[in-house]
C-alpha cells in the first residue's frame, strides 16, 4: 500500500518519468549505501534489538509522512526524502531480518520455509496494491500512508514477544570495521556466492525497468490509483501460485532449467508492458511476470541463504542486498532517464532484449549447487603456550609444517593451494606455501592473520565442507602436521623499558 501511495502520489505531483522512476531509487538507494555495515550490525549485536529499533524509526517516518500529506504540505522532493528515509530503516534491518530463518527452522527446513515466507510476501503484495488502490480513490492517499504506519505497531508487539535465545561467544565482539572486511573476504573467496551475486546483478538491472516504469504506465492506460493497484494485484497473485509452482518444478527440473523459464517469461513481459495499452491485457501479463519473477527472486534467495554459514550469514546476506539493490538504483535511474529522452516503449523493450540475453549467463557464471554441511567443524587441539596472548596481540603467523611422501608432492600443491582460498576467506590476510631446500618433502604453509582473537574465531569458521580439502592434504602428508602460533614482537616502549 506504501508502495502504491507513493508512486500515485508522485504522478499526480509530476508528470516527468524521471521523478517517477526516482520513487524506486529513493527506495532502493538506502540498500546500496547502508547494506554492508547493516550487515555487520546483524551479526555483531542482538538482532532483535536492532530490528525493534529499526521498526520504530520507521513508525515515526511513517507518522510524519501521513502529517504531511494530509496537510497538503508535500512536494517530488520532499516525497522522495521521507520514502528515502523509510528505507533506509528496511536497509538497515533486513539482513538481520532475513538472517533469523536458520535461528527458527532446522537447516533441512530452510527452502520450504523460504518458499512459505515469499508466499505469505506475495501474498500481501497482492491484496495490498489493491485495498491500496481502493483506499486512495475512497479516502485519499493519506489514508493509505495511515494505514501503514499502523502496520508497524503490529510487527513492534510481536517481535517485542520473540523470546530469541542469545548465544554468549568467549571471544571479545568483533569490531564493526573487522566485520565488514570479514565479510568482503568472505566473498571474495567464495565463488560460488561470486557466481549467485552475478547472475542476480544482471537480473535485477534489466528487470527495474518494469517496476520504475510501471506507475507511468497505469498513468497512461488507467486515470485512477485503481489501475495501478490492479497491476501491483494481479502482479502479486501471480507471484504467490508462482513460490507454489517453484516447489513443484524445482523438484522436476534441474534449477538452471527453471531460472531460464522464469527469466524468458519476464522477458516477454517486459516487452508486453511496451506495446500493450489495454489495462485488462496488461493485468494478465503482470500476472505471468509475478510468476516468473517469484521463481527467479525465491531461487536466488534460498541459494544465498544456504551458501553462507551462522557466523557470517547476515554480512553475506547484506552483501546480496547491496547488490541487488545497486542494481535496482542504478537501472531505475537509467531506465527512468531513457523513458525520458525516447519514450517508455523504447525503454521497456531494451531492458526486454537485455533481461533475455541474461540466458547466456549460464554459461560463464553456472549457478552453484549449496552445501549442505556448514556445521562448524573444529577439529584443531588447544595449542600448549607458556602464556595466553591477549585478544587484540598480533598479527599472528601460523606455521603447519608437512612431510610429504615425495611421490604425491604434485598432488599435494594441488590440494594446498585449494586450501589458500578457506584460510583466507576465514580470515587470513597473507597466505603461502614453501618447500625446504635442506629435507626434501618437507613443506611449510604460512598464514598471518590479524590479531589472536581473529585467530580463535578462524578455527569457529573452518566447516564440514571443508573438510575434504583438508583430507586431500593429509592424503600426501600422512604424518600429523607440526603447528606452530608466532606473535608480533613489537619494541618495548619507554615507559615499559623503565
Amino acid at each position: 500500500m506504501q508502495a502504491v501511495g507513493a508512486a500515485w502520489l508522485m504522478t499526480s505531483l509530476s508528470s516527468s518519468p524521471l521523478q517517477i522512476a526516482l520513487i524506486q531509487t529513493a527506495s532502493a538507494l538506502p540498500f546500496f549505501l547502508l547494506a554492508l555495515p547493516a550487515g555487520s550490525i546483524g551479526d555483531i549485536v542482538d538482532r532483535r534489538k536492532l530490528i525493534l529499533g529499526t521498526e520504530t524509526w520507521m513508525l515515526v517516518v511513517s507518522a510524519i509522512l501521513v502529517v504531511m500529506t494530509y496537510l497538503r504540505l508535500i512536494n517530488p522532493w520532499f516525497l522522495l526524502l521521507l520514502t528515502f528515509a523509510l528505507s533506509v530503516g528496511d536497509a538497515i534491518e533486513s539482513p538481520a531480518w532475513r538472517a533469523i530463518f536458520p535461528e527458527l527452522v532446522p537447516r533441512s527446513e530452510l527452502p520450504p520455509a523460504l518458499a512459505l515466507n515469499g508466499i505469505e510476501f506475495n501474498l500481501a503484495r497482492a491484496v495490498g496494491p489493491a485495498l491500496g488502490g481502493v483506499i486512495i480513490a475512497l479516502a485519499g492517499v493519506s489514508t493509505a500512508f495511515l494505514v501503514n504506519a499502523i502496520s508497524f505497531l503490529g510487527v513492534i508487539v510481536v517481535i517485542a514477544r520473540w523470546k530469541r535465545p542469545v548465544t554468549k561467544s568467549k571471544l571479545p565482539t568483533e569490531t564493526f570495521s573487522g566485520a565488514t572486511a570479514a565479510a568482503i573476504r568472505y566473498v571474495r573467496y567464495s565463488p560460488g556466492i561470486r557466481r549467485l551475486l552475478v547472475r542476480a546483478a544482471f537480473v535485477i538491472f534489466f528487470s527495474s525497468a518494469f517496476w520504475a516504469l510501471l506507475p507511468a504506465v497505469a498513468k497512461n492506460v488507467s486515470h485512477t490509483s485503481l489501475g495501478y493497484g490492479l497491476l501491483l494485484g494481479f502482479f502479486g497473485t501471480g507471484a504467490v501460485l508462482g513460490a507454489v509452482a517453484l516447489q513443484r518444478l524445482s523438484k522436476r527440473y534441474p534449477v538452471e532449467v527453471v531460472i531460464a523459464a522464469a527469466t524468458g517469461v519476464f522477458a516477454g513481459v517486459l516487452a508486453a508492458t511496451a506495446l500493450v495499452a489495454q489495462l485488462w491485457i496488461l493485468c494478465i501479463f503482470s500476472f505471468f511476470g509475478g510468476m516468473a519473477w517469484t521463481i527467479f527472486m525465491s531461487i536466488f534467495n534460498t541459494l544465498i541463504q544456504r551458501l553462507a554459514p551462522d557466523w557470517v550469514r547476515a554480512r553475506v546476506l547484506a552483501v546480496y542486498l547491496f547488490v541487488f539493490q545497486g542494481s535496482m538504483t542504478l537501472g531505475s535511474v537509467l531506465w527512468g532517464a531513457t523513458a525520458e529522452r525516447t519514450s517508455l516503449e523504447v525503454a521497456l523493450l531494451a531492458s526486454g532484449i537485455g533481461i533475455a540475453a541474461c540466458l547466456l549467463l549460464r554459461l560463464p557464471f553456472p549457478l552453484p549447487e549449496p552445501s549442505a554441511t556448514l556445521d562448524v567443524w573444529n577439529h584443531w587441539p588447544k595449542p600448549t603456550m607458556f602464556e595466553e596472548p591477549e585478544p587484540d596481540a598480533g598479527p599472528v603467523l601460523v606455521t603447519v609444517e608437512y612431510k610429504v611422501d615425495r611421490d604425491k608432492e604434485r598432488e599435494f600443491l594441488e590440494a594446498i593451494h585449494k586450501y589458500e582460498r578457506v584460510r583466507r576467506r576465514d580470515g587470513a590476510t597473507r597466505w603461502g606455501v614453501y618447500y625446504d631446500s635442506e629435507s626434501p618433502g618437507v613443506y611449510l604453509e604460512t598464514f598471518l592473520v590479524d590479531s589472536w582473537a581473529e585467530h580463535q574465531r578462524q578455527h569457529n569458521r573452518f566447516t564440514v565442507a571443508d573438510e575434504e580439502i583438508e583430507k586431500q592434504v593429509f592424503r600426501c602428508a600422512p604424518a600429523s602436521p607440526k603447528v606452530r602460533h608466532y606473535i608480533y614482537a613489537r619494541k618495548p616502549t619507554r615507559d615499559e623499558e623503565k
